[in-house]
């Protein structure tokens, strides 16, 4: 599967910046899943489970309160006030 750059920080610095097959969280319109080639969009992210999913079928799951996806052609960003990794 295609990866795109993910980059998820807070105010506590980055916390993760590399690639990923896919990005789920729980958006202001419903759940939410990013994959590469997706269309651009910037939407609110509400508090709950976010997920990164790796091309090795790997995956880091952890808990947010809420904050702002940027989808862009060439990147995906996450800014969350707090973000807590669960595995």
């Amino acid at each position: 599967m295609k990866t795109f750059p993910l980059k998820i920080s807070s105010p506590e610095g980055d916390l993760f910046n590399g690639e990923a097959v896919m990005f789920s969280a729980r958006g202001t319109e419903g759940e939410l899943a990013v994959m590469a080639g997706h269309i651009p969009f910037v939407t609110s992210v509400k508090p709950g489970r976010c997920k990164i999913s790796f091309e090795d079928s790997a995956e880091r799951i952890a808990d947010t309160d809420g904050g702002i996806l940027t989808v862009a052609s060439d990147k995906v960003v996450f800014l969350s006030g707090s973000l807590k990794w669960i595995e």
